[in-house]
């Protein structure tokens, strides 16, 4: 091995063990591509401002004279901006030093020499790829204005507009979709290039020579032929011969064809990537919320749960494969995504934060199996998040408590409780059947005491609950992980304590306003 491939290999090493340097990368990638990164909206709303600043100076500078400040700004500054956010593009777009250092271990395991030329070569391929993509020839060509001094590349300010795909989610699903039927568009346009290049052919034979026609060169048949199969028809420029206006016919009758073909191809585009756009934008809606509380299959129980917790204002997403139950749940007014919840590439199309985006973890598939599964997935993903799942079958709390969920709870065992309790008691039963009722006007709220109440509050007779017409219920002492029913009024609390409260929702409102706003104890 010589000494430059020596070095150059040296140098590839290095850069993929600092650790600054794959930060600083992935600090620039997620920047310029990851639309779920915070900072990157306002990195496109600059570039939006500088896109639109430069055309309005361009339409400004026809007709008046603008401020050499300003053509400095737009000529230079804007330009060197468009220049650096492009070889910042084409330097994350691969990994140059992965690239060298992966050719250097193949190499040695085939135990032949290091050829740094192979690798060199790779590397040219894959940057040139990234060059003749669309969007890097319309970045290259808004940066041509930096020339300033050949006056005809400064209409490439014109292409900065087309930037505006990259900065706009809406605009690239919609580059997206015709992306999609890009066979059938070139096969549309191959045909439209036929057409109206042998109708230009047969209208200027036709039209060349009469002295009464308008057409009279090769490119006013062109752009007669282009006007009429685009069916605008300006009537500037008509044939006038009867060979002529029969080309005519032909050309319009192949307009209304080309026009109705075009129409249903980006028609059946949209229709079948509609539900791909729709997912696109719950994922984007999904990425901007905090504390969420994430249901995991929307069971019967699932479905009262995220009832509830909507209802309290808590934002609520749910993942499901069942297409009707996803359904079901955006028609309550969730967030509900078709996903598997036991699948890790559900979870990076949806690149949440578990720490601290989600609030909790509920796992309510009507399958012990599908539940262990989510559970298993998610801790393999985040250690910490809180998780609660339910148990359909007593034999399986277990293995959900081994997959790492923090509480089971199995709904059979609630319920032979209840009916133990109350069994004979159709009053009792009335009773918690009106306490459940959305419609009976009476909640279960949770209430924490946190810092600046408790600073306010001794024990349960200071919080005079009397004065709301408030149930307590209980009190959670979060420290000895002890629930004390129907305390007295000598009970202490203290910071992190939980209030468990009945009584009307506006009750509950006012009291935990007021809980806040007490003097502190002196």
């Amino acid at each position: 091995m010589n000494l430059f491939a020596r070095l150059t290999l040296d140098a590839a090493y290095a850069l993929q063990a600092s650790q600054r340097y794959q930060k600083t990368k992935r600090f620039f990638y997620n920047l310029l591509e990851n639309s779920s990164y915070p900072y990157k909206r306002l990195f496109d709303m600059l570039m939006i401002t500088l896109i639109f600043i430069s055309v309005v100076i361009l339409v400004r500078e026809v007709k008046y004279s603008v401020d050499d400040w300003w053509l400095f700004f737009n000529n230079f500054i804007i330009s060197i901006i468009f220049l650096i956010e492009y070889l910042l593009r084409m330097w994350v777009y691969s990994d140059t030093s992965a690239i060298i250092t992966k050719q250097y271990e193949r190499d040695e395991f085939l135990q032949r020499r290091f050829s740094l030329g192979k690798a060199l070569w790779k590397i040219s391929a894959t940057k040139l790829e990234y060059m003749r993509s669309p969007s890097a020839i319309i970045d290259l060509m808004a940066i041509m204005p930096f020339f300033h001094q050949l006056r005809m590349l400064r209409m490439f300010i014109l292409f900065r507009v087309f930037k505006l795909f990259r900065y706009t989610q809406h605009l690239q699903h919609f580059y997206s979709v015709l992306s999609s039927k890009k066979f059938e568009l070139m096969t549309l346009g191959i045909f439209v290039a036929i057409i109206v290049f042998v109708s230009s052919i047969l209208i200027y034979v036709m039209e060349a020579n009469n002295p009464d026609s308008q057409i009279n060169t090769l490119f006013e048949a062109f752009y007669w032929s282009l006007v009429t199969i685009s069916t605008v028809g300006f009537g500037d420029m008509v044939p006038v011969s009867d060979s002529g206006r029969a080309v005519a016919m032909v050309i319009i009758i192949a307009g209304i064809a080309v026009i109705s073909f075009s129409t249903s191809i980006v028609v059946s585009a949209f229709t079948e990537k509609l539900d791909d756009i729709k997912e696109a934008k719950i994922i984007h809606d999904i990425q901007r919320l905090k504390h969420i509380y994430l249901i995991c299959g929307y069971s019967r129980i699932a479905e009262q749960v995220a009832a509830k917790l909507h209802r309290d204002g808590h934002e609520v997403v749910v993942l499901e494969r069942n297409e009707e139950r996803v359904k079901h749940a955006s028609d309550r007014g969730l967030l509900a995504l078709k996903a598997d919840p036991g699948s890790l590439e559900s979870y990076s199309r949806l690149a949440l934060d578990f720490n601290p985006q989600v609030r909790s973890v509920l796992c309510l598939d009507e399958n012990d199996v599908q539940n262990v599964y989510t559970a298993l997935t998610i801790r393999s993903m985040n250690k910490e998040v809180r998780m609660l799942s339910i148990a359909i079958e007593d034999r399986n709390r277990k293995k959900l408590t081994l997959a790492g969920v923090d509480q089971v709870v199995y709904s059979q065992e609630l319920v032979g409780l209840i009916a133990k309790e109350y069994s004979g008691k159709p009053v009792a039963f009335e009773v918690i059947h009106a306490l459940r009722s959305e419609n009976a006007g009476v909640f279960f709220e949770e209430v924490l005491i946190d810092s600046r109440s408790a600073q306010s509050t001794e024990d349960v007779g200071s919080l005079g609950l009397e004065n709301y017409r408030l149930i307590l219920l209980g009190v959670y002492k979060n420290d000895i992980q002890t629930f004390v029913f129907k305390p007295s009024d000598e009970q202490a609390l203290a910071e992190d304590d939980i209030l468990l409260i009945i009584g009307a929702k506006s009750l509950i409102s006012e009291f935990k306003l007021n809980l806040h706003k007490r003097k502190r104890r002196t």
